[in-house]
């Protein structure tokens, strides 16, 4: 028991990851019991290391495009390379673990009769021609491209997570996640955030694909666990999908010319071609999730930068 609300075990796959082990250790701080499950094909054990030794905390090496037979009382399903560069590495392994893992998760949550969240992304809107994006806006992929691999494959997720709410009435929330920063990103997982700083931090130049026009909207890891708890918190008929994410939109050269100032290093810049189908703009419409979860972020992007430099500094200091 905590405070008076009843303890559950839960269940997150890619729990080793960065944003899953965010939601492991918030998850525990609740008062919950938590089987965090991941290959460590992108997770880490580092991220994890500090919550072994909690009594409510267990990890299990798994595949989730293999069925789990386990009891639980709720599960995030959050198992997926994230980055560029891992979910293309193996785009096959990527769709299968976005596919399969899902039908391995929803059989799960069917069979235990528990409610289940899926960590969908903005990569469903694809290079969007409506802005910014609301729920609403069926998206502008390409199925064939070097991303399709991710942007399909978790937009046929989504697919089999309302078919399993309206065939089986099982319960769903599912929430498109937009781009998050913070600390425990991997630092060769080939992001803006993490790639500019490691290279401020280690002199380097900042690499920009493009001219740097290209927007994005950065959201602190902490603001958007609050909005995956508050998502899985509210009633039954809020299945989303719903935008989580920062609104302030920002383009990538403004990024690199903040972490530049904030790491205080005299790193330049240097351009390479725009990658096929990176998105032109990115930005939430999060009107919904204002409405339906009370949910916003608080995190000024100055302040979560701080944080986040902090974090790779250390992790730099430690292996050098």
């Amino acid at each position: 028991m905590n405070n008076g609300i009843e303890s559950k075990r839960i269940l997150v796959t890619g729990g080793a990851g960065f944003l899953g082990s965010h939601l492991c250790e918030r998850l525990l701080k609740e008062g919950n019991d938590v089987l965090c499950v991941d290959n460590f094909y992108t997770g880490r054990k580092e991220n994890v290391a500090h919550l072994m030794s909690h009594p409510l905390f267990e990890v299990i090496r798994h595949d989730v495009c293999f069925p789990l037979n386990v009891e639980v009382d709720e599960i995030y399903n959050l198992a997926c390379p994230a980055s560029p560069i891992h979910y293309q590495l193996d785009p096959v392994a990527t769709t299968k673990v976005s596919v399969n893992g899902a039908i391995n998760m929803l059989d799960l949550a069917k069979r235990l009769e528990v409610k289940i969240f899926q960590a969908s992304t903005s990569e469903v809107y694809g290079d969007p021609e409506e802005h910014p994006q609301t729920e609403s806006y069926w998206g502008h992929v390409n199925p064939i491209g070097v991303r399709s691999c991710y942007d399909e494959g978790k937009r046929c997720a989504e697919t089999l997570f309302f078919d399993y709410y309206r065939q089986h009435g099982l319960r769903i929330k599912v929430a498109r996640i937009f781009n998050t920063y913070g600390p425990r990103m991997h630092p060769n997982d080939g992001r803006g955030v993490s790639n500019f700083i490691v290279q401020a931090l280690e002199g380097k130049e900042l690499t920009i694909y493009g001219d740097g026009s290209q927007t994005r909207s950065f959201c602190f890891v902490d603001d958007l666990i609050n909005g995956f708890l508050s998502l899985m918190k509210s009633s039954n008929e809020v299945t989303g999908p719903i935008n989580l994410g920062n609104p302030d939109s920002r383009t990538i050269l403004e990024l690199a010319e903040k972490i530049i100032d904030l790491t205080g290093s005299n790193s330049k810049l240097s351009y390479k071609k725009l990658p096929s189908d990176d998105p032109v703009r990115r930005q939430p419409d999060i009107s919904l999730a204002r409405t339906v979860l009370n949910w916003k972020p608080s995190i000024e992007l100055d302040e979560g930068l701080k944080t986040t430099i902090a974090y790779f500094d250390d992790l730099l200091s430690a292996t050098a």
